[in-house]
């Protein structure tokens, strides 16, 4: 039940961050949901792949470099989802930045288990 109500908050915050982000759009409420899902999909699959081969970046740059893994992974979710679109890397840079302190703000009001 817990990962359903943090889907359905992730996708609130992306459809809230859509509005407001000149370079991002959602087409609708599903859409933000698929979003959400393919988001958590790609965050439980290829981030660690991405994570563990660019370690040594990620190292000598103190982990700012997971800044630019999540803005791949939000250019990824673009590729995949027709009715989301990005228009770069520094929008997807800035709305995954964003997306992490809603998520962030959203999921400490939800509680732990």
């Amino acid at each position: 039940m817990n990962f359903i109500i943090r889907i359905l908050l992730t996708a609130v915050a992306v459809f809230l961050l859509a509005e407001f982000l000149p370079g991002v759009s959602v087409s609708g409420y599903v859409t933000a949901i698929i979003v959400a899902l393919v988001l958590a999909i790609l965050n439980l699959i290829v981030k660690p792949i991405l994570v563990l081969l660019t370690l040594p970046v990620t190292i000598i740059t103190l982990g700012l470099f997971l800044l630019v893994i999540n803005a791949i992974i939000i250019l990824l979710a673009d590729a995949f989802i027709p009715g989301f679109g990005v228009d770069g890397f520094w929008i997807a840079l800035l709305f995954s930045l964003l997306l992490s302190i809603f998520q962030s703000i959203l999921f400490s009001l939800l509680g732990s288990d």
